[in-house]
């Protein structure tokens, strides 16, 4: 069976990597246009790229489908499937219909739950016990094609969005190579999203991070981990902004201003608080702007300040 897979970033690297190693003809390989990172804006290759690549596989980087002629090139290669993991790019119906076993997707998240760019974050943030992986056939309505299979994954205490991410590659990579069997071999019976338990994601923008002290200190601290690493949660102080890389929720034994930053006597894992609407955020790694991540006990000592200031 030939396979063209598509993918961009570290989360469909496993299931390309599941893919060669259990000796499918992966015909090609897409990914989105190399693009500027950085401060020096130098032109990097996404995780895909450069996994296939080095694996010596064919990788093609279209714009976009919207040109007949990369549509074309698609058909081509005369794939049996399409295998989609965080691709990029929306599929018009010319593409869809190219696969004899149609094109599957890869999606982090338990649908019909949190559809759209950034389920990972929605379940941390909404403070989801667990979340998973679903294996769905893809309908030109973003994420609402028929259900193939499922796999659910624990969410931790610690998970971030990066460290969940990770996970969930891997669960998706073993949910795939136990499914395309099946898939092929047409057993599979597929279930249908129940529409009326569908939810949404959005982008996360950059201004998303800055954390409002109005709020209780456990809805803070989970936005801490789910805007992690992107686009990261931070506060402003005296014009510098500082990242708040981990925290910890705790309980507000005393009263005083929303945003004020407060010293923890004794305190094992952290040494400072911010007063929340409910309860304190303890800090316990920050990054300065400009500066490495450090203690927050670090950053007092270079900044005594700190302490007693209302952000």
């Amino acid at each position: 069976m030939k396979v063209v897979f598509m993918g961009s970033p570290a989360f469909a690297v496993p299931a390309l990597q599941a893919l060669m190693l259990n000796k499918y003809e992966i015909g090609a390989v897409y990914t989105r246009p190399d693009k500027k990172t950085g401060r020096g804006q130098q032109v990097t290759a996404c995780p895909v790229k450069q996994f296939a690549a080095g694996a010596g596989m064919r990788v093609i980087q279209p714009e976009s489908f919207s040109d007949i002629r990369e549509v074309e090139l698609l058909a081509e290669l005369k794939p049996d499937i399409i295998i989609v993991a965080a691709y990029g790019q929306i599929l018009p119906e010319a593409v869809l219909q190219i696969p004899r076993y149609k094109c599957i997707n890869i999606h982090p998240s338990l649908l019909p739950r949190y559809r759209g760019p950034s389920p990972v974050a929605a379940a941390i943030i909404n403070g989801d016990a667990q979340t998973g992986v679903t294996i769905m056939l893809i309908e030109k309505k973003i994420d609402s094609g028929p259900i193939i299979a499922q796999a659910p994954v624990a969410i931790r205490d610690d998970d971030t969005t990066g460290s969940l991410t990770c996970r969930l590659a891997q669960t998706g990579a073993e949910l795939l190579l136990d499914t395309l069997p099946a898939w092929v071999s047409l057993t599979i019976q597929q279930l249908i999203q129940d529409e009326n338990q569908a939810s949404y994601t959005r982008m996360e923008k950059k201004e998303d991070g800055e954390l409002d002290w109005r709020r209780p200190a456990v809805q803070l601290w989970r936005r801490v981990r789910a805007f992690n690493p992107w686009p990261g949660c931070y506060v402003k102080w005296m014009g510098l902004r500082i990242k708040i890389v981990t925290a910890v929720p705790l309980v507000d034994m005393e009263k005083g201003s929303v945003g004020q930053v407060i010293a923890l006597p004794g305190g094992e894992v952290t040494r400072v608080a911010i007063r929340t609407g409910e309860g304190l955020l303890g800090l316990v790694t920050v990054q300065p702007e400009g500066k490495r991540e450090m203690t927050a006990g670090d950053f007092i000592a270079g900044h005594r300040n700190f302490m007693g200031s209302v952000l």
